[in-house]
């Protein structure tokens, strides 16, 4: 059991077989994000295991449905993805069927990238087991609790790219 604030003199042991002392880390912004980040990956992971996909794939499948034609860039920019990474992971989408690359229309110089009809149907399935998996942490945390949630880390985020 972990006893969230408390803390024992020194030199005594914990009270309880098993008490860990976390100290100031369960106040701690950056401790707590990243215990939630690793929970909602784990649990994401399970979602998309049913599409045989991966978070960042699906992020690209994401965007690519909405906003088809894109360059490269601006994908990996969209997605806050550094280009050396994204061209691995849009590299494994292309070897499976799910997107490609064509030339663009008003540049040559330059791809577009877009969801083929195996892509479009991947992502169609994919999204209904992410759109499930969103309603376990809307029951969690409530609607309210959700939509406060997505404000502040939309805040935040905002703040650290502004």
């Amino acid at each position: 059991m972990v006893k969230r604030g408390h803390r024992e003199p020194e030199g005594v042991a914990p009270a309880a077989a098993g008490a860990v002392d976390l100290g100031p880390l369960p106040r701690q912004l950056g401790y707590l994000l990243r215990r939630a980040q690793v929970g909602v990956i784990h649990s994401y992971a399970a979602a998309f295991a049913e599409g045989d996909l991966r978070p960042g794939q699906f992020a690209v499948l994401t965007v690519l449905d909405r906003n088809p034609g894109l360059s490269p860039s601006q994908v990996a920019e969209a997605l806050a993805i550094n280009r050396t990474n994204f061209v691995p992971l849009f590299e494994s989408l292309v070897q499976r069927g799910l997107a490609e690359r064509r030339p663009n229309a008003s540049d040559r110089r330059t791809q577009s990238l877009y969801l083929t009809p195996a892509g479009k149907e991947r992502f169609e399935q994919a999204l209904a087991a992410v759109e499930r998996h969103e309603q376990l942490f809307a029951d969690r945390l409530g609607g309210e609790g959700r939509e406060q949630l997505l404000a502040l880390l939309n805040r935040l985020i905002d703040s650290i790219e502004g």
